[in-house]
């Protein structure tokens, strides 16, 4: 069975818009009074309203007619967050405002570890139900397919129970949830070798069951001085790409280090960048590396946010993530951060929408999603508005009326 669903006031396509660099807010052209004729397979046609409808004389559609103005969008792609995790950290965030640095909470019991230790105590159904819970929210917030990261276990079992957790909640909900290995995301407190000689245990006991139950496809390393750095994953990433995993890394975050990481190992993806300089920046256009963004760390860490203009203007296909986790980033309001830091890097509208559609879905490298055109999936999303400056402007609190994953209507 066709659906044709319309009029939509504005409707963008996402079509036909640069895939790398800046884009003006002219190029977005909406469709006005348009409709989307799709089915359970995904988008047949986008259009007029009016001119689709009289199509419903020569085959069976069945006609979703709108009675008020709305704005439509493509689903929202967020390409990283870490939403598998046990616990709260709200203890660090209270210490981090009153004054407290990274290092002082983490020598107090704060931190990644502590989050490890509660990770540690859940079972898998509880990690299942925490995923489940804030993919609901994500969900009605716009947000159509979401990457989950590992990261939070730390060994090769715990890391196990959490990637299970994610492939189990991804049976589970209407959402995509792309799941990533982060097993090197900081060296475990009870391991008693070297950061190298556990790398190595996780390439020799864990790489292996990955593939066999297929649970992920995605390898992530945090690099950074007090996590990991390039001469210590060398050999895991060396390791990951012959077993044909996708590299991306935690990069330039505390200090500029990671992006050449990225770029020597061919990654999809660098991630974070907020002490990237030119050379960094120079570095990821050369070498096809998507820079993806993570405002919502800045806002909680209380520091400078990733230079987001000087990565369009370097011709990057700049790419807008929540780093939705328990610690730094614990807000997990994608829309809302890509529209605080529009205002704070003097983003364009479309360039914004671009980074949160289908650049965000290119960083996982999904050809699928993210434009509202034939043979795309039907994820699509309805704001209250005429107006698609509206949806910026009110900063993440003009949240979606219905939200569309799979033809299926889910709010």
């Amino acid at each position: 069975m066709n659906y044709l669903i319309g009029p939509i006031r504005e409707l963008l396509t996402m079509d036909g818009l640069p895939e790398q660099g800046p884009i003006a807010d002219e190029l977005l052209q909406p469709v006005p009074n348009a409709g989307i004729l799709f089915d359970e397979n995904g988008i047949v046609e986008t259009g007029d309203f009016e001119s689709l409808k009289a199509k419903s004389t020569e085959q069976p559609i069945k006609i979703i007619e709108l009675k008020d103005d709305f704005v439509c969008l493509p689903g929202f792609v967020d390409s990283h967050t870490h939403i598998c995790f046990g616990g709260s950290r709200a203890r660090d965030y209270a210490m981090r405002t009153a004054g407290k640095s990274y290092l002082e909470i983490a020598a107090e019991g704060g931190g990644i570890l502590d989050t490890v230790r509660q990770t540690r105590k859940a079972t898998q159904e509880e990690l299942t139900a925490g995923i489940l819970k804030r993919i609901v929210r994500h969900l009605s917030e716009g947000v159509t397919t979401c990457e989950v990261k590992s990261g939070y276990g730390l060994s090769v079992n715990e890391e196990l129970k959490m990637l299970r957790a994610i492939q189990q909640a991804n049976s589970k909900t209407p959402a995509d949830l792309i799941a990533t290995c982060l097993a090197a995301h900081k060296h475990p407190f009870d391991f008693e070798g070297a950061k190298q000689e556990y790398l190595a245990e996780v390439i020799e006991k864990l790489f292996p069951v990955l593939k066999d139950e297929n649970l992920c496809s995605r390898i992530d390393a945090f690099v950074e001085q007090e996590a990991f750095q390039a001469e210590d994953v060398y050999n895991y990433f060396k390791a990951a790409k012959e077993l044909d995993f996708d590299i991306t890394v935690h990069a330039d975050q505390f200090t500029a280090t990671g992006s050449a990481v990225a770029a020597e190992h061919g990654a999809v993806s660098a991630d974070h960048l907020e002490t990237s300089t030119n050379k960094e920046i120079q570095l990821l256009a050369e070498s096809g590396v998507v820079p993806v963004v993570l405002p919502g760390a800045s806002l909680g860490l209380g520091c400078n946010y990733a230079p987001a203009r000087k990565l369009l203007d370097a011709g990057l296909p700049l790419v807008i993530a929540s780093d939705w986790n328990p610690g730094s980033a614990p807000m997990g309001d994608l829309l809302c951060q890509a529209a605080i830091l529009g205002a704070a890097e003097k983003l364009s509208a479309a360039e914004i929408f671009a980074a949160i559609t289908y650049r965000a879905a290119a960083a996982l490298k999904l050809t699928d999603r993210g434009k509202l055109v034939k043979g795309q999936k039907a994820d699509f999303i309805l704001f209250p508005t005429s107006d698609y400056r509206e949806i910026l402007y009110n900063q993440g609190k003009l949240k979606p009326e219905q939200v569309y994953k799979n033809g299926q209507k889910i709010n």
